[in-house]
């Protein structure tokens, strides 16, 4: 079982981003369940979407201890962060999460997602598709091809292309 959580600020499209997640598991035969909350601002307040992904039943709907953690904002890094266990993996944009927390962990990546998404995309709302292609290279919790095949069939007609480059930077961000 892997436990993910999203988090970062309203308007960063982490929702989506464990909407997709969950479904790329799906895909492949795998059991997932995804919740999500939000802060009482519809942008810019933090916001958090988890992910826990199984082969066998899924006995209890909530993150007890995330296996990753991905922090969009220096906010959710501190907020979310407390219950992540030494033996769990850190993701933070390193754009926008300047201090890391005091505790060691397993593995910590700190990416250029947004960085990337701006550079190479012209625009930071594919960061959150991005940070799916870092978080998928990571783990190994779903597939390239199931992760796209869901992307691809969820984003506005028009951006397929830009939203599997989106994925590929992000796989290309991680060593």
């Amino acid at each position: 079982m892997q436990q993910l959580r999203l988090s970062g600020t309203g308007g960063q499209g982490l929702i989506l981003g464990g909407i997709i997640l969950a479904e790329a598991a799906l895909e492949e035969g795998k059991l997932a369940v995804q919740s999500q909350s939000y802060g009482p601002e519809a942008r810019g307040g933090s916001s958090k979407s988890e992910v826990i992904i199984s082969d066998k039943a899924i006995r209890y709907p909530k993150i007890t201890a995330p296996d990753v953690l991905l922090a969009m904002s220096e906010e959710a890094c501190k907020k979310y962060s407390a219950d992540l266990p030494e033996e769990g993996i850190l993701v933070t944009d390193s754009m926008l999460v300047h201090k890391l927390p005091d505790r060691k962990f397993k593995k910590v990546y700190e990416l250029p997602i947004t960085q990337t998404a701006q550079d190479k995309l012209g625009r930071s709302l594919f960061a959150n598709i991005v940070a799916l292609g870092a978080i998928a290279k990571i783990t190994g919790v779903v597939s390239i091809e199931s992760l796209i095949k869901v992307i691809l069939a969820r984003v506005p007609k028009g951006t397929e292309e830009m939203n599997e480059q989106a994925i590929r930077l992000g796989m290309a961000l991680v060593d």
